[in-house]
């Protein structure tokens, strides 16, 4: 499998996953039966294991490199995809994909992160770290999607934005800041889906929309739990308290008001049955759509607005 070291909590489903591979090889009755067994086990694994996650656990489940991605969704759910590149003011950007596709027969915007599989393309991807030109490319897409009256869904999936020299010097945090601010006017539905890793201001420069979804092992939040450890505690060791005190899972998110519905995932994550996973994505953006074509399109733009005012309550002891 590609990817990062499996997390300790995660060995068990692993190797019965690659014991199923294998016996489903062998073939014959005898390969059958111990499919079925293994199969049954499995579930009864996945089910222990993933019943009282940790949040540090889910960023995990989160990041697990083997989670569909954006172009995988795209190919999923899509027909006709024509990917659109280039900012038309310095160049592409891989980390972002955006461009025109067809839902159930309907024209639609879709824009999101994309990370790599393999080292190469993580490199060319830039590990789905998105750089200035990667967001002016998807506000310049989105304003087509107003211009031609498509509805636009984003799929966020990063860890957060690129944190290199040159994307700062090309106006990182400007290009973030516009985006917020142009796509919060915009006159179609918009429906955000974070799919794996909704991290800081990366995510929320293609977050803004007027239904806000999380698969359920996803997590959304203002910092990386490393980021948070390091400046608060000056320790790695501390990430999982610095998890714990985001409170960046999707059940808190949504306790909050800061999202508006979990999409349950196949049972130990999305990982385990990705062709389900984004079946299950795709219902959930359906079922949005039908509810968004009901308002009229002056009409988005305030009761955007007023969501986002709406969040960031407190209490005061």
């Amino acid at each position: 499998m590609a990817g990062s070291p499996t997390p300790p909590f995660l060995a068990p489903l692993e190797d019965l996953r690659q014991r199923i591979l294998d016996a489903e090889r062998l073939g014959g009755s005898s390969g059958r039966a111990e499919v079925g067994r293994l199969r049954a086990q499995l579930e009864e694994e996945a089910r222990r294991v993933t019943s009282n996650l940790t949040p540090w656990q889910q960023c995990q489940l989160a990041r697990h490199p083997d989670r569909p991605y954006c172009l995988e969704y795209i190919r999923g759910l899509f027909t006709d995809w024509v990917e659109i590149h280039g900012d038309r003011a310095f160049s592409d950007d891989p980390a972002v994909v955006a461009g025109f596709a067809k839902f159930d027969g309907e024209s639609v915007v879709v824009v999101g992160h994309q990370k790599g599989r393999d080292t190469r393309e993580r490199l060319y991807r830039n590990f789905g770290q998105p750089r200035p030109e990667g967001y002016r490319k998807a506000l310049r897409v989105m304003r087509l999607a107003e211009k031609f009256g498509r509805p636009i869904i984003s799929l966020v999936d990063t860890q957060g934005a690129s944190p290199g020299i040159d994307a700062e010097e090309r106006g990182q945090a400007e290009a973030i800041a516009h985006n917020l601010r142009e796509i919060a006017g915009l006159k179609v539905p918009i429906v955000v889906f974070v799919t794996g890793e909704g991290g800081s201001g990366g995510a929320l420069a293609l977050g803004v929309g007027d239904r806000i979804l999380m698969l359920e092992h996803a997590i959304y939040s203002v910092i990386s739990p490393e980021g948070c450890a390091a400046i608060l505690w000056k320790d790695q060791a501390e990430v999982q308290r610095a998890a714990s005190a985001l409170r960046l899972t999707a059940s808190d998110l949504l306790q909050f008001d800061v999202i508006d519905g979990i999409v349950p995932e196949p049972l130990g994550g999305a990982h385990m049955d990705p062709n389900l996973a984004i079946r299950t994505v795709g219902g959930a953006i359906r079922k949005a759509l039908v509810e968004l074509r009901r308002i009229k399109r002056d009409e988005l733009p305030r009761r955007r607005f007023a969501k986002f005012r709406a969040m960031g309550r407190f209490l005061e002891r």
